[in-house]
């Protein structure tokens, strides 16, 4: 089989210290891996396969040799190193915005449109994380019954702001419970502990935040449905890892309960926990606690909408998948295994 020279951008981030993982756990064809990172982390190690790995500074110069790139670097960084990366002949797979809308770039989720990878031109694009755990369970249904509207709302984990964003939860609930005062919040907009934040990203013209428009807008591109209207709320919860997503869907043709619990059960990337009667509640539906370290999309709580005036054709389901695996490390190695088939 033939090995391949790997570099991580970002690698000492929440994102780009995942990649590392799945890259073992998925057996990925790796001959060498490099792990890039700014100035102040370069000399420091980490480890990957038991062996200790010097973490470089992360330059144009840096990509020489490389075959796939994982981005897990912010926009600026990505939009400045990256292109480098494409000139030194390497294939990237970006985990940043940098890169998602621009027509030129596939944006993929390998359960979904897998063959969007044929046509890149050097840089591949790796969605929003709950742009991922939403799409995933939608897609078996729209293939049953073609979606053509989406209501959600997410319950979006403090991993979504990354490392700091973690430890800044952790560092207020244990203030909480030492019944000291609250540290000024600088990851979020506000204090997370004992709290809900409506807000994640900046706000647009018509009072929707940037990350609630990744959902209509990297949907249509996945999908490769134009019209798809979705509405969409997405609001930051005192939950450490693993984000929920509540989904309506409304389909062009009539798709029972029944259907679209068996399409879940079949699909791709998603456990079905749907199950009311169960004695215990991890049993019932998904939850954050349940579905962190690993990478599937648990679904759950499968029913009618009964607010929809042709109650036959419309689904609403409950979701839960991990943002740092499935929402973006665990997609990325996916990709790039694509890459290598």
């Amino acid at each position: 089989m033939k090995e391949y020279t790997v570099a991580i951008l970002g690698a000492t981030g929440a994102v780009g210290t995942q990649m590392i993982q799945c890259l073992e756990e998925q057996e990925f064809p790796v001959g060498r891996l490099k792990l890039l990172a700014s100035a102040r982390s370069a000399g420091k190690t980490m480890t990957f396969r038991g062996e200790e790995l010097v973490i470089e500074e992360a330059t144009p110069e840096a990509f020489a040799g490389c075959d796939i790139v994982l981005g897990a670097a912010d926009d600026a960084v990505a939009k400045r190193l990256l292109p480098a990366a494409v000139e030194a002949g390497a294939v990237v797979v970006d985990n940043s915005h940098a890169f998602r809308m621009d027509p030129e770039v596939p944006l993929v989720i390998p359960e979904i449109n897998a063959s969007d990878v044929a046509w890149h031109h050097g840089i591949i694009a790796n969605p929003n994380c709950a742009t991922i755990i939403a799409l995933v369970p939608t897609w078996p249904l729209h293939q049953l019954a073609g979606v053509r509207r989406m209501i959600v709302s997410t319950y979006q984990a403090a991993s979504g702001a990354g490392a700091p964003g973690m430890v800044e939860l952790e560092q207020q609930i244990e203030a909480l419970g030492r019944g000291e005062a609250i540290p000024e919040p600088r990851a979020f907009a506000a204090q997370l502990v004992s709290n809900l934040i409506p807000q994640i990203g900046g706000f647009d013209d018509e009072g929707y935040t940037s990350e609630e428009m990744k959902l209509q807008n990297e949907g249509r591109k996945i999908m490769h449905l134009p019209e798809l209207a979705v509405c969409c709320t997405c609001v930051r919860v005192p939950v450490l890892r693993s984000h929920s997503e509540s989904v309506t869907l409304e389909f062009e043709r009539p798709i029972s309960v029944e259907e679209a619990r068996a399409a879940l059960a079949a699909a791709p990337g998603v456990r079905l926990v749907d199950d009311r009667t169960a004695e215990s509640a991890h049993d019932r539906y998904p939850m954050p606690i349940d579905t962190s370290d690993q990478d599937l999309i648990w679904v759950g709580r499968v029913r009618r909408d009964i607010s929809n005036p042709d109650t036959a054709s419309g689904i609403t389901f409950w979701c839960c998948g991990d943002q740092i695996r499935k929402g973006a490390a665990t997609n990325a190695v996916q990709i790039a295994k694509l890459l290598t088939e």
